[in-house]
């Protein structure tokens, strides 16, 4: 068995591969669905020799199947959003105190510690419905602050609005964290001059707005809020970790925590270059789950192991991004 304790103590990148390889196998042995997947792809642990070399589990599984590397009972299930309609996806989860850890330290390995913060989260999307694990997230988050200002803001504009006129006055560290159409609405009906404060946006129109490339997204939301970057926030019902852009487009991970991309055309095949490309992730802390991911975002990888998010596949619930098919 794996101890979590030594996802969250990853020294190297030798390290990382070294334990991915042991997860990898844990998984093999222990996820019904995975090793199914990894069957008919005719892959066996003695054909794993680099993390090149893993199957990655196409996100649309967690659609259809249970997937769990674990037999300890389902301590919550996670939900996505998903458009009217759609299937959404499950992620059960039993050890919260793994995605409590994975989330708190991969804030604090960017940001600091969460407490120092006020944290103010603009997610109506997410409120309206149970069962989100950014939710989840975002309210240990405010629970974690020191602050009493700290909260949710739902359809109160005008109040979150004199928040943050009130703490621009101080010299406390404010994060404003919101999905994307929220954060354009605010800044619709009032602008700012906001000094102390970090906006970061998590993605998403929901339907709500037309979809925006980054860079315009970004653009109106600098001039609204009068900050010279918009933080960025990537992760997915179906990860326990994140990664965190501060406000280049170009995202970073926690040190157990990978992106790699795999050939458009051959979705078995992953790239060594900056290539564009479908996005595979590897997120150690998923180790009761399916720690290795291919979504459906399309992105680059660069050379200094950031990457950026450049799109998403045409009718993905339907292509699976190739491996559905197989």
């Amino acid at each position: 068995m794996i101890n979590p304790k030594d996802i969250f103590s990853i020294p190297s990148d030798n390290s990382f591969n070294a334990l991915a390889l042991e997860v990898f196998r844990f998984q093999f042995d222990h996820n019904n669905t995975y090793r199914s997947f990894c069957d008919l792809l005719y892959k066996h642990p003695s054909d794993v020799r680099t993390i090149h070399d893993i199957p990655f589990l196409p996100v649309e599984f967690f659609k259809t199947h249970n997937v769990l590397s674990s037999s300890n009972t389902t301590q919550t299930t996670f939900t996505s959003s998903g458009t009217t309609g759609s299937v959404p996806s499950k992620h059960h989860v039993t050890d919260l105190n793994i995605y409590k850890h994975s989330f708190t330290q991969g804030f604090q390995h960017f940001y600091g510690n969460i407490e120092d913060y006020v944290i103010l989260a603009l997610l109506p999307s997410y409120l309206e419905r149970d069962s989100s694990s950014l939710v989840y997230m975002v309210n240990t988050m405010i629970q974690t602050s020191k602050y009493s200002e700290s909260g949710f803001y739902l359809d109160n504009l005008d109040d979150l609005k004199d928040q943050l006129i009130t703490l621009n006055r101080s010299d406390r560290k404010v994060l404003l964290i919101g999905v994307s159409f929220a954060l354009l609405d605010l800044v619709g009906s009032h602008q700012f001059k906001l000094k102390n404060t970090i906006i970061m946006e998590t993605g998403g129109m929901k339907g709500r707005r037309k979809e925006l490339v980054r860079e315009e997204l970004h653009q109106l939301l600098k001039k609204g809020f009068g900050v010279n970057h918009i933080h960025s926030e990537y992760g997915m019902t179906e990860l326990l970790s994140q990664a965190y852009s501060k406000g280049d487009g170009l995202f970073k991970c926690p040190p157990w925590m990978k992106v790699l991309t795999r050939d458009t055309e051959d979705a078995l095949s992953i790239q060594h270059s900056t290539k564009a490309g479908g996005i595979n992730v590897i997120d150690l802390a998923n180790i009761n789950s399916c720690s290795f991911i291919a979504t459906q975002d399309l992105g680059k990888v660069l050379e200094n192991n950031t990457f950026e998010i450049i799109g998403r596949f045409d009718s993905s619930d339907i292509r699976g991004c190739n491996l559905m098919v197989i």
